[in-house]
């Protein structure tokens, strides 16, 4: 003969058994503990009930009212204890022990798609892959430039085993970032339960290289000058840019001395006047400074 028992569970029981902690938040592989008492009064006599601690692993000791469950090493990532009693009626009242099982990630690591060089006014993914984490439900990523935080980002992924995820943040970039170090950092927040300060784990910095065109350092159409025939003309054509700027002259005549961003001319004859054309260029864009340049008078006549 077979005999069936049948039980009705009662999770909202006024006397209902009481964990210690409420939440238990633990690292994988390491041990673990709660204490449970089941009643005031409602299990009592001992004699009529049925006391003990419920769980897919570790072991509970019994002592009156009062169960320790022990786990000699959490390997378990998905677990429930319970803390119950069963009466004479067999009304079994229970308490359940929430369990989060938490690794930090293994690592994380933060580069730029596309990968460098960049160019200013473009867009860029900001990419940081954190490796077997769990719970990464808690997980929080947040973006840096520098030691300024951009945004953060956090996944959407209830797995409560170890994963590994992408996170990703679009940037727009500025001829301000070239040389600045971008980073990201992986932030396990679980509770007041959990390790505090809560476990951070950063990437490596990588600095940004970003290419822009030539920043002119003097105005791009310049006052017009006037000189006496037979004066030095000395012109002055200055910018900045990512790569280095090359400079290219044009002139009115085949004289001076052109050298990057200076122009001179010893001694200027009629024919030196007109249009001196600097051309400011790199791989991402040029600019043009024109001068315009009168030369007036003679030489004295003999």
């Amino acid at each position: 003969m077979i005999l069936l028992s049948m039980f009705l569970t009662d999770y909202s029981c006024s006397d209902k058994p009481v964990i210690t902690p409420s939440r238990l938040v633990v690292k994988f592989g390491d041990p673990a503990s709660a204490t449970c008492v089941a009643c005031q009064q409602a299990c009592l006599p001992l004699d009529d009930s049925v006391i003990s601690m419920e769980a897919s692993l570790g072991t509970p000791d019994i002592n009156g009212t009062k169960v320790t469950w022990t786990v000699d090493r959490m390997t378990e990532w998905e677990l429930t204890p319970k803390c119950y009693y069963t009466d004479s009626t067999n009304h079994q009242c229970c308490t359940s022990l929430s369990v989060t099982v938490y690794k930090p990630p293994e690592t994380v690591s933060f580069s730029l798609n596309p990968s460098e060089p960049l160019t200013e006014g473009s867009k860029v993914t900001l990419q940081c892959d954190v490796l077997n984490v769990a719970p990464v439900a808690n997980l929080t990523v947040t973006f840096y430039r520098g030691q300024t935080p951009l945004d953060q980002v956090k996944s959407n992924d209830i797995t409560e085993k170890p994963v590994s995820e992408t996170f990703s943040l679009s940037y727009n970039t500025r001829k301000e970032d070239d040389g600045v170090q971008f980073w990201c950092e992986a932030k396990l927040e679980l509770g007041a339960e959990g390790p505090q300060p809560p476990l951070v784990v950063k990437s490596e910095e990588v600095n940004a290289t970003v290419y822009y065109g030539p920043q002119l350092k003097v105005p791009a159409d310049p006052a017009p000058i006037s000189i006496t025939r037979g004066e030095p003309l000395h012109l002055t054509c200055l910018a900045e840019g990512n790569p280095k700027p090359q400079y290219s002259w044009t002139l009115p005549s085949n004289k001076g001395h052109r050298s990057g961003t200076d122009l001179k001319i010893d001694s200027d004859d009629v024919q030196d006047g007109g249009q001196y054309v600097c051309t400011v260029s790199n791989n991402v864009n040029s600019v043009i400074v024109t001068f315009n340049v009168t030369v007036q008078g003679e030489f004295p006549q003999d």
